[in-house]
């Protein structure tokens, strides 16, 4: 078998998986929308803070409480060195001021 062939059919599993994927997620919505109401009312009446994305470095922890130069602390010249800094946009209010 040629490599391309190979390729080519790894490519069409992998659209087939994820055709099924949406489709299993466009079946469960509704099902699952009811324990998300209930998720959403437990987090209103006890007053939760917001969610925790990720666990590695603290200013990506809840990003809604990130002071701007909590990742430069260790170095000012230091560069990001957690994967999840990579993945997090600035807060809007920071866009907006540029």
């Amino acid at each position: 078998m040629r490599k391309s062939s190979f390729f080519l059919c790894s490519l069409a599993v992998e659209v087939v998986v994820l055709g099924l994927l949406l489709t299993h997620a466009s079946f469960h919505r509704e099902a699952m929308r009811e324990g998300i109401e209930e998720k959403a009312a437990m987090v209103r009446s006890l007053g939760l803070t917001d969610l925790c994305l990720f666990t590695d470095a603290r200013y990506t922890r809840n990003l809604s409480q990130a002071d701007l130069f909590s990742a430069f602390q260790d170095n000012p010249l230091s560069l990001d060195h957690f994967p999840s800094g990579s993945f997090t946009t600035p807060p809007i209010w920071i866009m907006r001021r540029r």
